[in-house]
């Protein structure tokens, strides 16, 4: 079996497993009544004239299942990280105690899970029609070696499988993801 020119199956299923990891970053965010340091991963903190991730001004912790440690390195930045977890749209709030600050993770209500379940869903949502549009890109490069007789209809179509089958894994794997991200929301 000769290799198609230009046609990299390897590149499209690279970018679908981005699409796959990025959901489970933004997954790793959404709150779950548990703690856990990838919870602040989105807040960015204003620190020194810039934006910046929490991660590169404050080393996170869980020392109990319901609490996040923050040790800021900078004692002038305590103030700018209390404000940024307070604006942000977690709903948490920042005690301080010296260089460290505390962030109790309240227990959820039936209301608040279920809207955590829709978020979830969304972002899956956005994961699956990430995935078409590289099987998209994938199959029109095809059809237009195909149109310009780089290939045969015969390499085509069996390359068109190929990527077919890889949606269809890379489908099923945000959806394993998905289901496992809703049984965790929903545990009491």
């Amino acid at each position: 079996m000769a290799a198609i020119p230009d046609f990299d199956l390897a590149d499209i299923k690279r970018r679908m497993q981005g699409a796959v990891s990025s959901l489970s970053k933004d997954l790793g965010s959404l709150r779950t009544g548990r703690a856990t340091p990838s919870l602040l991963d989105p807040i960015q903190v204003d620190a020194y004239g810039a934006m910046m991730p929490m991660a590169q001004v404050a080393t996170v912790s869980v020392p109990e299942p319901r609490l996040l440690s923050i040790s800021v390195w900078d004692r002038a930045m305590i103030t700018a990280v209390e404000k940024a977890i307070r604006e942000s749209d977690l709903g948490l709030n920042p005690q301080t105690e010296g260089q460290t600050i505390r962030l109790r993770i309240p227990e959820m209500n039936e209301q608040r899970r279920k809207e955590m379940v829709k978020v979830a869903h969304k972002y899956t949502e956005e994961s699956r029609v990430a995935v078409r549009h590289v099987r998209r890109d994938g199959l029109d490069h095809l059809k237009k070696l195909l149109k310009d007789s780089l290939i045969s209809e015969d390499d085509e179509k069996r390359q068109a499988g190929d990527v077919q089958k890889a949606t269809d894994q890379y489908i099923a794997e945000i959806d394993g993801v998905l289901a496992s991200k809703e049984k965790e929301i929903m545990q009491v």
